[in-house]
Protein backbone atom coordinates (compact mmCIF):
# COMPACT_ATOMS: atom_id res chain seq x y z
CA UNK A 1 0.00 0.00 0.00
CA UNK A 2 2.60 2.17 0.90
CA UNK A 3 4.56 1.68 -1.98
CA UNK A 4 1.80 2.44 -4.14
CA UNK A 5 1.22 5.81 -2.79
CA UNK A 6 5.26 6.59 -3.28
CA UNK A 7 4.75 5.26 -6.88
CA UNK A 8 1.85 7.29 -7.30
CA UNK A 9 3.61 10.86 -5.77
CA UNK A 10 6.63 10.19 -7.84
CA UNK A 11 4.00 10.23 -11.02
CA UNK A 12 2.27 13.44 -9.32
CA UNK A 13 5.58 14.65 -9.57
CA UNK A 14 7.20 14.01 -12.23
CA UNK A 15 3.73 15.47 -14.32
CA UNK A 16 3.98 18.51 -12.23
CA UNK A 17 7.42 19.49 -13.24
CA UNK A 18 6.86 18.54 -16.86
CA UNK A 19 3.80 20.91 -16.73
CA UNK A 20 1.99 21.20 -20.11
CA UNK A 21 4.18 18.89 -21.42
CA UNK A 22 7.82 18.59 -23.67
CA UNK A 23 6.22 19.99 -26.77
CA UNK A 24 5.14 23.18 -25.05
CA UNK A 25 7.98 23.73 -22.92
CA UNK A 26 9.97 23.52 -26.41
CA UNK A 27 7.39 26.11 -27.54
CA UNK A 28 8.78 28.44 -24.89
CA UNK A 29 12.14 28.04 -25.36
CA UNK A 30 11.85 28.57 -29.11
CA UNK A 31 10.41 31.75 -27.79
CA UNK A 32 13.50 32.64 -26.08
CA UNK A 33 12.07 32.53 -22.66
CA UNK A 34 12.19 30.18 -19.58
CA UNK A 35 9.91 27.82 -17.94
CA UNK A 36 8.66 28.79 -14.78
CA UNK A 37 10.92 25.98 -12.61
CA UNK A 38 14.30 27.33 -14.91
CA UNK A 39 13.09 30.93 -13.49
CA UNK A 40 13.24 29.57 -10.20
CA UNK A 41 16.14 27.98 -10.42
CA UNK A 42 18.14 30.93 -11.95
CA UNK A 43 16.59 33.32 -9.13
CA UNK A 44 17.17 31.81 -5.96
CA UNK A 45 20.24 30.27 -4.38
CA UNK A 46 20.95 26.73 -5.48
CA UNK A 47 18.95 23.98 -3.82
CA UNK A 48 17.29 26.52 -1.54
CA UNK A 49 13.91 26.46 -3.06
CA UNK A 50 10.93 24.67 -0.93
CA UNK A 51 7.94 24.09 -3.18
CA UNK A 52 4.28 24.66 -2.02
CA UNK A 53 0.92 23.10 -3.32
CA UNK A 54 2.80 20.94 -5.82
CA UNK A 55 -0.20 18.71 -6.48
CA UNK A 56 -3.23 21.01 -6.10
CA UNK A 57 -5.41 21.21 -9.44
CA UNK A 58 -8.24 23.23 -10.71
CA UNK A 59 -11.95 22.49 -9.62
CA UNK A 60 -13.45 23.52 -12.83
CA UNK A 61 -16.06 20.92 -14.52
CA UNK A 62 -17.28 23.04 -17.15
CA UNK A 63 -16.34 22.66 -21.03
CA UNK A 64 -14.56 19.64 -20.62
CA UNK A 65 -12.36 20.89 -17.93
CA UNK A 66 -12.74 18.12 -15.61
CA UNK A 67 -10.78 15.56 -17.69
CA UNK A 68 -7.68 18.64 -18.48
CA UNK A 69 -6.28 18.31 -14.79
CA UNK A 70 -2.30 19.24 -14.50
CA UNK A 71 -0.65 19.41 -10.87
CA UNK A 72 0.36 22.66 -9.88
CA UNK A 73 -2.55 24.16 -12.19
CA UNK A 74 -0.18 26.70 -13.80
CA UNK A 75 1.46 28.06 -11.38
CA UNK A 76 4.73 27.38 -8.94
CA UNK A 77 4.88 28.19 -5.53
CA UNK A 78 7.44 28.10 -2.74
CA UNK A 79 10.41 30.18 -0.89
CA UNK A 80 14.04 29.88 -1.01
CA UNK A 81 16.83 32.52 -0.60
CA UNK A 82 18.62 35.27 -2.56
CA UNK A 83 22.20 35.56 -0.78
CA UNK A 84 20.92 33.49 2.29
CA UNK A 85 17.98 35.54 2.54
CA UNK A 86 14.58 34.67 3.01
CA UNK A 87 12.59 35.32 0.03
CA UNK A 88 8.89 33.81 -1.56
CA UNK A 89 8.45 33.38 -4.88
CA UNK A 90 5.18 32.32 -7.69
CA UNK A 91 6.01 31.39 -11.10
CA UNK A 92 3.32 31.31 -13.62
CA UNK A 93 3.56 28.58 -16.00
CA UNK A 94 2.88 29.71 -19.12
CA UNK A 95 2.82 25.69 -20.41
CA UNK A 96 -0.10 24.99 -18.50
CA UNK A 97 -3.69 26.62 -19.90
CA UNK A 98 -1.11 29.26 -21.02
CA UNK A 99 -0.46 30.63 -17.46
CA UNK A 100 -4.17 30.99 -17.27
CA UNK A 101 -5.12 32.02 -13.68
CA UNK A 102 -8.10 30.04 -11.74
CA UNK A 103 -9.42 29.92 -8.34
CA UNK A 104 -6.69 27.65 -7.13
CA UNK A 105 -4.07 28.87 -9.24
CA UNK A 106 -4.96 32.22 -7.34
CA UNK A 107 -5.27 30.60 -3.93
CA UNK A 108 -1.84 29.02 -4.00
CA UNK A 109 -0.30 33.13 -4.85
CA UNK A 110 -2.21 34.36 -1.58
CA UNK A 111 -1.11 31.31 0.84
CA UNK A 112 2.77 32.31 -0.24
CA UNK A 113 1.41 35.84 0.21
CA UNK A 114 -0.45 35.06 3.53
CA UNK A 115 3.29 33.58 4.83
CA UNK A 116 5.80 36.29 3.79
CA UNK A 117 3.56 38.62 5.99
CA UNK A 118 3.55 36.33 8.96
CA UNK A 119 7.61 35.85 8.65
CA UNK A 120 8.47 39.06 7.24
CA UNK A 121 10.01 38.27 3.83
CA UNK A 122 10.18 39.85 0.34
CA UNK A 123 7.43 38.64 -2.25
CA UNK A 124 8.62 38.10 -5.50
CA UNK A 125 5.76 37.02 -8.66
CA UNK A 126 7.20 36.10 -11.97
CA UNK A 127 4.47 36.86 -14.01
CA UNK A 128 4.06 35.01 -17.35
CA UNK A 129 0.05 34.30 -17.64
CA UNK A 130 -2.91 34.79 -20.61
CA UNK A 131 -4.93 36.10 -18.22
CA UNK A 132 -8.19 35.06 -16.47
CA UNK A 133 -9.18 31.52 -17.28
CA UNK A 134 -12.34 31.71 -19.30
CA UNK A 135 -14.02 28.21 -18.06
CA UNK A 136 -14.07 29.37 -14.49
CA UNK A 137 -15.79 33.32 -15.24
CA UNK A 138 -16.70 34.42 -11.79
CA UNK A 139 -14.15 32.03 -9.94
CA UNK A 140 -11.33 33.37 -11.58
CA UNK A 141 -12.63 37.11 -11.00
CA UNK A 142 -12.86 36.81 -7.53
CA UNK A 143 -9.57 34.71 -7.59
CA UNK A 144 -7.71 38.28 -8.71
CA UNK A 145 -9.36 40.01 -6.06
CA UNK A 146 -8.10 38.02 -3.43
CA UNK A 147 -4.49 38.37 -4.71
CA UNK A 148 -5.28 42.10 -5.41
CA UNK A 149 -6.41 42.51 -1.46
CA UNK A 150 -3.37 40.58 -0.61
CA UNK A 151 -1.23 43.16 -2.59
CA UNK A 152 -2.96 46.12 -0.55
CA UNK A 153 -2.03 44.89 2.88
CA UNK A 154 1.57 43.91 1.94
CA UNK A 155 2.32 47.24 0.68
CA UNK A 156 4.57 49.26 3.10
CA UNK A 157 4.59 46.10 5.31
CA UNK A 158 6.90 43.86 2.92
CA UNK A 159 8.70 44.37 -0.14
CA UNK A 160 6.72 42.89 -3.66
CA UNK A 161 8.34 42.91 -6.93
CA UNK A 162 6.41 42.01 -10.12
CA UNK A 163 9.05 40.35 -12.99
CA UNK A 164 6.94 40.40 -16.33
CA UNK A 165 8.28 37.69 -18.16
CA UNK A 166 5.43 37.15 -20.77
CA UNK A 167 1.97 38.36 -21.25
CA UNK A 168 0.35 40.07 -18.74
CA UNK A 169 -3.40 41.54 -19.94
CA UNK A 170 -6.92 42.38 -18.25
CA UNK A 171 -7.48 42.10 -14.61
CA UNK A 172 -3.84 40.45 -14.09
CA UNK A 173 -1.90 44.03 -14.26
CA UNK A 174 -3.31 45.33 -11.20
CA UNK A 175 -1.61 43.14 -8.95
CA UNK A 176 1.79 43.79 -10.47
CA UNK A 177 0.26 47.89 -10.50
CA UNK A 178 -0.11 47.58 -6.76
CA UNK A 179 3.36 46.11 -5.99
CA UNK A 180 6.15 48.05 -5.25
CA UNK A 181 8.82 47.54 -8.13
CA UNK A 182 7.64 46.51 -11.65
CA UNK A 183 10.46 45.06 -14.27
CA UNK A 184 10.03 44.19 -17.83
CA UNK A 185 11.91 41.97 -20.74
CA UNK A 186 12.39 43.27 -23.72
CA UNK A 187 10.66 41.68 -27.25
CA UNK A 188 8.83 38.73 -24.86
CA UNK A 189 6.98 40.47 -21.95
CA UNK A 190 3.74 42.86 -22.72
CA UNK A 191 0.77 44.56 -20.40
CA UNK A 192 -1.88 46.07 -21.33
CA UNK A 193 -5.90 46.41 -19.91
CA UNK A 194 -7.06 46.05 -23.00
CA UNK A 195 -5.35 44.42 -25.80
CA UNK A 196 -4.86 45.31 -29.57
CA UNK A 197 -8.04 43.59 -30.88
CA UNK A 198 -10.31 45.38 -28.39
CA UNK A 199 -8.49 48.81 -28.67
CA UNK A 200 -8.81 48.35 -32.87
CA UNK A 201 -12.49 47.47 -32.47
CA UNK A 202 -14.04 50.12 -30.07
CA UNK A 203 -11.59 53.00 -30.85
CA UNK A 204 -10.41 51.76 -34.50
CA UNK A 205 -6.45 52.27 -33.90
CA UNK A 206 -4.48 50.02 -35.33
CA UNK A 207 -1.54 48.78 -32.43
CA UNK A 208 0.92 46.34 -32.39
CA UNK A 209 0.54 44.42 -28.57
CA UNK A 210 4.34 45.53 -28.21
CA UNK A 211 3.32 49.58 -28.99
CA UNK A 212 0.20 49.40 -27.11
CA UNK A 213 2.16 47.89 -23.96
CA UNK A 214 5.45 46.16 -24.47
CA UNK A 215 8.81 46.59 -22.24
CA UNK A 216 9.88 49.79 -24.17
CA UNK A 217 6.46 51.27 -24.04
CA UNK A 218 6.11 50.95 -20.44
CA UNK A 219 9.61 51.97 -19.49
CA UNK A 220 9.42 54.95 -21.63
CA UNK A 221 6.41 56.51 -22.34
CA UNK A 222 3.71 55.05 -19.31
CA UNK A 223 6.30 55.12 -16.68
CA UNK A 224 4.57 51.41 -15.71
CA UNK A 225 7.77 49.83 -15.39
CA UNK A 226 10.91 50.23 -13.54
CA UNK A 227 13.65 48.88 -15.57
CA UNK A 228 13.79 46.63 -18.61
CA UNK A 229 16.19 43.74 -19.09
CA UNK A 230 17.67 42.09 -22.56
CA UNK A 231 16.44 39.37 -21.48
CA UNK A 232 14.65 36.54 -19.11
CA UNK A 233 18.27 35.48 -17.90
CA UNK A 234 19.35 39.12 -17.27
CA UNK A 235 16.71 39.73 -15.68
CA UNK A 236 16.55 37.39 -13.02
CA UNK A 237 20.59 37.54 -12.06
CA UNK A 238 19.97 41.41 -11.65
CA UNK A 239 16.62 41.14 -9.60
CA UNK A 240 18.93 38.76 -7.04
CA UNK A 241 20.88 42.22 -7.10
CA UNK A 242 18.38 44.57 -6.90
CA UNK A 243 16.94 42.19 -3.29
CA UNK A 244 20.63 42.72 -1.97
CA UNK A 245 19.52 46.59 -1.49
CA UNK A 246 16.00 46.13 0.25
CA UNK A 247 14.89 45.04 4.11
CA UNK A 248 13.15 41.75 4.31
CA UNK A 249 10.00 44.02 5.84
CA UNK A 250 9.07 47.01 7.33
CA UNK A 251 10.69 46.54 10.87
CA UNK A 252 14.03 45.83 9.76
CA UNK A 253 17.01 48.26 8.77
CA UNK A 254 18.35 47.62 5.20
CA UNK A 255 21.06 45.17 5.32
CA UNK A 256 24.92 46.17 5.40
CA UNK A 257 27.37 44.55 3.44
CA UNK A 258 30.95 44.80 3.77
CA UNK A 259 32.52 47.67 1.66
CA UNK A 260 36.03 48.68 1.67
CA UNK A 261 35.23 52.58 0.22
CA UNK A 262 36.95 54.88 3.18
CA UNK A 263 33.91 56.92 4.49
CA UNK A 264 36.20 60.16 4.16
CA UNK A 265 37.12 59.20 0.68
CA UNK A 266 37.61 62.65 -1.41
CA UNK A 267 36.89 63.63 -4.54
CA UNK A 268 38.76 66.04 -5.42
CA UNK A 269 37.32 66.08 -9.13
CA UNK A 270 33.99 66.91 -8.18
CA UNK A 271 35.35 70.78 -7.29
CA UNK A 272 35.21 71.22 -10.96
CA UNK A 273 31.78 69.29 -11.38
CA UNK A 274 29.87 72.75 -11.79
CA UNK A 275 30.54 75.25 -14.89
CA UNK A 276 31.25 78.15 -14.11
CA UNK A 277 28.21 79.04 -16.40
CA UNK A 278 25.66 79.44 -14.64
CA UNK A 279 23.13 77.96 -17.39
CA UNK A 280 25.41 75.02 -18.83
CA UNK A 281 24.48 71.14 -17.97
CA UNK A 282 26.53 68.80 -16.20
CA UNK A 283 25.74 65.50 -15.64
CA UNK A 284 23.93 64.63 -11.95
CA UNK A 285 24.64 60.91 -12.33
CA UNK A 286 28.58 61.71 -12.12
CA UNK A 287 28.52 63.15 -8.41
CA UNK A 288 26.52 59.89 -7.70
CA UNK A 289 28.08 57.27 -8.85
CA UNK A 290 31.47 59.35 -7.38
CA UNK A 291 29.80 59.82 -4.38
CA UNK A 292 28.53 56.38 -3.15
CA UNK A 293 30.22 53.12 -2.25
CA UNK A 294 32.37 51.62 -4.75
CA UNK A 295 30.38 53.50 -7.65
CA UNK A 296 27.37 50.91 -7.19
CA UNK A 297 24.19 52.52 -8.08
CA UNK A 298 20.62 50.22 -9.20
CA UNK A 299 19.12 53.37 -11.01
CA UNK A 300 15.07 52.88 -11.33
CA UNK A 301 13.07 54.19 -14.43
CA UNK A 302 16.70 55.66 -15.95
CA UNK A 303 14.33 56.41 -19.49
CA UNK A 304 11.58 57.73 -17.90
CA UNK A 305 11.03 61.49 -16.73
CA UNK A 306 14.73 61.63 -17.14
CA UNK A 307 14.70 64.96 -15.35
CA UNK A 308 15.02 63.34 -12.18
CA UNK A 309 17.19 60.46 -10.97
CA UNK A 310 16.17 57.76 -8.65
CA UNK A 311 17.99 54.93 -7.61
CA UNK A 312 19.02 52.69 -4.74
CA UNK A 313 22.85 52.33 -3.15
CA UNK A 314 25.12 52.09 -0.55
CA UNK A 315 27.07 54.21 1.80
CA UNK A 316 29.94 52.52 4.13
CA UNK A 317 27.97 49.26 3.19
CA UNK A 318 24.35 50.37 3.89
CA UNK A 319 21.35 50.89 1.62
CA UNK A 320 20.13 54.34 0.99
CA UNK A 321 17.80 55.62 -1.14
CA UNK A 322 18.81 58.16 -3.97
CA UNK A 323 16.76 61.26 -5.42
CA UNK A 324 18.03 64.03 -7.34
CA UNK A 325 17.36 66.72 -10.52
CA UNK A 326 19.19 66.31 -13.48
CA UNK A 327 20.41 69.61 -15.46
CA UNK A 328 21.11 67.43 -18.21
CA UNK A 329 17.21 67.16 -19.41
CA UNK A 330 14.79 70.07 -19.24
CA UNK A 331 17.22 71.78 -16.94
CA UNK A 332 16.29 69.84 -14.35
CA UNK A 333 13.18 71.17 -13.63
CA UNK A 334 10.29 69.17 -11.80
CA UNK A 335 7.29 68.27 -14.08
CA UNK A 336 4.46 66.13 -13.86
CA UNK A 337 6.38 62.53 -14.73
CA UNK A 338 9.34 63.81 -12.72
CA UNK A 339 7.25 64.46 -9.30
CA UNK A 340 5.15 61.05 -9.97
CA UNK A 341 8.03 59.37 -10.61
CA UNK A 342 10.16 60.64 -7.20
CA UNK A 343 7.47 60.91 -4.96
CA UNK A 344 6.65 57.20 -4.98
CA UNK A 345 10.40 56.41 -4.44
CA UNK A 346 10.49 58.41 -1.65
CA UNK A 347 7.47 56.94 0.07
CA UNK A 348 8.83 53.33 -1.02
CA UNK A 349 12.21 54.38 0.96
CA UNK A 350 10.42 55.68 3.76
CA UNK A 351 8.35 52.65 4.06
CA UNK A 352 11.20 50.53 4.44
CA UNK A 353 13.24 52.45 6.67
CA UNK A 354 15.52 53.34 3.75
CA UNK A 355 17.82 57.20 4.30
CA UNK A 356 17.29 59.44 1.75
CA UNK A 357 19.66 61.22 0.24
CA UNK A 358 18.69 64.40 -2.34
CA UNK A 359 20.95 66.12 -4.71
CA UNK A 360 19.20 69.32 -5.52
CA UNK A 361 19.75 71.60 -9.06
CA UNK A 362 16.23 73.17 -9.59
CA UNK A 363 15.16 75.76 -11.38
CA UNK A 364 12.16 75.49 -10.43
CA UNK A 365 8.53 73.61 -12.07
CA UNK A 366 8.12 73.45 -15.84
CA UNK A 367 6.15 76.20 -17.16
CA UNK A 368 3.37 75.84 -20.14
CA UNK A 369 -0.42 74.47 -20.78
CA UNK A 370 0.58 71.12 -21.00
CA UNK A 371 1.64 71.30 -17.53
CA UNK A 372 -1.02 73.17 -15.81
CA UNK A 373 -4.10 71.44 -17.93
CA UNK A 374 -2.25 68.36 -16.84
CA UNK A 375 -2.39 69.08 -13.12
CA UNK A 376 1.05 69.88 -12.62
CA UNK A 377 -0.20 71.28 -8.91
CA UNK A 378 -1.78 68.23 -7.88
CA UNK A 379 1.29 66.16 -9.07
CA UNK A 380 3.91 68.10 -7.87
CA UNK A 381 2.17 68.36 -4.81
CA UNK A 382 2.64 64.60 -4.61
CA UNK A 383 6.17 65.27 -4.03
CA UNK A 384 6.11 67.41 -1.44
CA UNK A 385 3.96 65.14 0.36
CA UNK A 386 6.19 62.76 0.04
CA UNK A 387 9.13 64.15 1.05
CA UNK A 388 7.23 65.96 4.04
CA UNK A 389 5.59 63.05 5.54
CA UNK A 390 8.47 60.68 5.05
CA UNK A 391 10.34 60.06 9.07
CA UNK A 392 13.65 58.36 7.92
CA UNK A 393 16.94 60.10 7.99
CA UNK A 394 16.74 62.72 5.06
CA UNK A 395 20.14 64.44 4.01
CA UNK A 396 20.29 67.13 1.26
CA UNK A 397 22.64 68.61 -0.71
CA UNK A 398 22.04 71.88 -2.89
CA UNK A 399 24.97 71.69 -5.37
CA UNK A 400 23.75 74.95 -7.54
CA UNK A 401 19.89 76.45 -8.35
CA UNK A 402 17.39 75.52 -5.77
CA UNK A 403 14.58 77.90 -7.30
CA UNK A 404 11.22 79.19 -5.54
CA UNK A 405 8.89 76.50 -4.47
CA UNK A 406 10.80 73.93 -5.85
CA UNK A 407 13.68 74.61 -3.73
CA UNK A 408 11.01 73.81 -1.12
CA UNK A 409 9.96 70.69 -2.51
CA UNK A 410 13.31 69.09 -2.69
CA UNK A 411 13.55 67.68 1.14
CA UNK A 412 14.14 71.20 2.25
CA UNK A 413 14.96 72.09 5.94
CA UNK A 414 11.09 73.04 6.29
CA UNK A 415 10.32 69.59 4.91
CA UNK A 416 11.97 68.31 8.17
CA UNK A 417 15.36 67.60 6.34
CA UNK A 418 17.50 66.44 9.02
CA UNK A 419 21.15 67.81 7.41
CA UNK A 420 20.53 70.38 4.96
CA UNK A 421 23.82 70.98 2.98
CA UNK A 422 25.39 73.22 0.18
CA UNK A 423 27.97 73.72 -2.22
CA UNK A 424 29.93 77.21 -2.56
CA UNK A 425 27.75 77.11 -6.12
CA UNK A 426 24.44 77.02 -4.37
CA UNK A 427 21.99 79.52 -5.42
CA UNK A 428 18.89 79.73 -3.28
CA UNK A 429 16.23 82.42 -4.09
CA UNK A 430 12.69 82.56 -5.08
CA UNK A 431 14.09 82.78 -8.99
CA UNK A 432 17.20 83.12 -11.42
CA UNK A 433 18.48 86.96 -10.83
CA UNK A 434 17.18 88.08 -14.54
CA UNK A 435 13.64 86.79 -13.70
CA UNK A 436 13.60 88.46 -10.50
CA UNK A 437 14.90 91.92 -11.65
CA UNK A 438 12.86 92.55 -14.57
CA UNK A 439 9.51 91.98 -12.03
CA UNK A 440 11.14 94.32 -9.30
CA UNK A 441 12.18 96.70 -11.23
CA UNK A 442 9.54 97.40 -14.03
CA UNK A 443 9.86 100.70 -14.73
CA UNK A 444 13.51 100.15 -15.69
CA UNK A 445 11.85 97.83 -18.85
CA UNK A 446 13.46 100.11 -21.09
CA UNK A 447 17.26 100.41 -20.09
CA UNK A 448 19.28 97.96 -20.56
CA UNK A 449 22.03 99.14 -18.58
CA UNK A 450 20.53 99.43 -15.43
CA UNK A 451 18.44 96.44 -15.82
CA UNK A 452 22.21 94.58 -16.09
CA UNK A 453 23.47 96.21 -13.02
CA UNK A 454 20.60 95.23 -10.87
CA UNK A 455 21.12 91.74 -12.27
CA UNK A 456 24.72 91.73 -11.22
CA UNK A 457 23.30 93.20 -7.98
CA UNK A 458 20.98 90.69 -7.01
CA UNK A 459 23.25 87.79 -8.27
CA UNK A 460 25.65 89.09 -5.60
CA UNK A 461 23.34 88.95 -2.56
CA UNK A 462 20.91 86.04 -3.35
CA UNK A 463 22.85 83.66 -5.53
CA UNK A 464 25.14 82.15 -3.06
CA UNK A 465 24.14 80.16 -0.29
CA UNK A 466 24.73 82.52 2.72
CA UNK A 467 21.27 83.55 2.91
CA UNK A 468 19.91 80.31 3.55
CA UNK A 469 22.45 79.50 5.77
CA UNK A 470 22.02 82.57 8.02
CA UNK A 471 19.04 81.76 8.66
CA UNK A 472 19.48 78.29 9.68
CA UNK A 473 18.24 76.92 6.42
CA UNK A 474 21.00 75.47 5.23
CA UNK A 475 23.54 73.60 8.18
CA UNK A 476 26.32 74.08 6.11
CA UNK A 477 28.63 75.16 2.88
CA UNK A 478 31.21 72.33 2.00
CA UNK A 479 33.56 71.39 -0.54
CA UNK A 480 32.35 69.33 -3.45
CA UNK A 481 35.28 66.80 -2.74
CA UNK A 482 34.27 66.65 0.82
CA UNK A 483 30.30 65.50 -0.02
CA UNK A 484 31.05 61.71 0.37
CA UNK A 485 32.66 61.84 4.28
CA UNK A 486 29.62 64.38 5.56
CA UNK A 487 27.29 62.33 4.06
CA UNK A 488 28.59 59.37 5.75
CA UNK A 489 29.13 61.02 8.98
CA UNK A 490 25.52 62.39 8.67
CA UNK A 491 24.33 59.16 8.28
CA UNK A 492 25.85 57.95 11.50
CA UNK A 493 24.44 60.58 13.40
CA UNK A 494 21.29 60.07 12.16
CA UNK A 495 21.27 56.03 12.21
CA UNK A 496 19.20 56.11 15.72
CA UNK A 497 16.52 59.14 14.59
CA UNK A 498 13.53 58.72 16.18
CA UNK A 499 10.51 60.77 14.77
CA UNK A 500 6.46 59.84 14.42
CA UNK A 501 4.45 61.26 12.63
CA UNK A 502 1.05 61.60 14.10
CA UNK A 503 -1.58 59.31 14.78
CA UNK A 504 -4.27 58.72 11.57
CA UNK A 505 -5.54 55.86 9.64
CA UNK A 506 -3.42 57.36 6.78
CA UNK A 507 -3.12 60.84 5.36
CA UNK A 508 -4.85 61.91 2.18
CA UNK A 509 -2.03 62.29 -0.23
CA UNK A 510 -3.05 64.18 -3.32
CA UNK A 511 -3.34 61.35 -6.02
Amino acid sequence: MQQDIIQKLDEKRAAARLGGGQTRIDKQHAKGKLTARERIELFLDAGSFEEWDMFVEHRCVDFGMDSRKIPGDGVVTGYGTVCGRLVFVFSQDFTVFGGSLSMAHAEKICKIMDHAMKVGAPVVGLNDSGGARIQEGVDALAGYADVFQRNVLASGVIPQISMIMGPCAGGAVYSPAMTDFIFMVKDSSYMFVTGPDVVRTVTHEEVTAEDLGGALTHSRKSGVADLVFDNGVEGLLMLRRFINFLPSNNREKPPTWPCNDPADRREKSLDTLIPTEPNIPYDMKELIYKVVDEGDFFELQPEYAANIVIGLARMQGATVGIVANQPMVLAGCLDIASSRKAARFVRFCDAFNIPIITFVDVPGFLPGTAQEYGGIIKHGAKLLYAFAEATVPKITIITRKAYGGAYDVMSSKHLRGDVNLAWPTAEIAVMGPKGAVEIIFRKDAGDPDSLRKRTREYAERFANPFVAGSRGFIDDVIMPSHTRKRICRSLAMLKDKKLENPWRKHGNIPL
